[in-house]
């Protein structure tokens, strides 16, 4: 019964919430803690095994993304809508089972890292042109 307070409604809410932390709870086995220290940036990709049956859904979906192209964490953690501290434990579980892994760059764009470093530079230098560079 619809009480003119919304009691009813706040109860719902509590209980939806208290349902998705059990669930998460679950999801991770209980654990807060990755493995692997992984930070937001952290870009990860395929790695060389399938996954086993029996994934949970939401490690199913990181494996899917993850397998269309490198994503850094934050993005599969903004993408699934999960807490990130969630989404660290099951990448470090699937990075463990060889299903994720972590690309290691590819030493022929170094070049491109230089140009990156440059352009980056020469835009800061635009804006702020008065500012001065200050050595050790």
């Amino acid at each position: 019964m619809n009480t003119p307070t919304g009691q009813d409604s706040l109860e719902t809410g509590a209980l939806d919430d208290t349902a998705s932390i059990v669930r998460l709870f679950e999801v991770t086995g209980g654990r807060t803690r990755a493995r692997h220290h992984l930070s937001l940036h952290t870009v990860l990709g395929p790695g060389r095994r399938s996954p086993r049956p029996g994934l949970s859904e939401e490690s199913a979906r990181i494996v899917e993304l993850c397998g269309q192209r490198h994503r850094p964490l934050a993005e599969l953690a903004g993408t699934l809508a999960l807490p990130v501290t969630v989404v660290s434990v099951l990448v470090s579980d699937l990075i463990d089972a060889g299903v994720l892994a972590l690309p290691v760059p590819d030493r022929r764009s170094a070049g491109s890292d230089l140009q990156l470093l440059q352009a980056i530079s020469a835009g800061l230098r635009r804006r702020h042109p008065n500012a001065t560079a200050k050595a050790g």
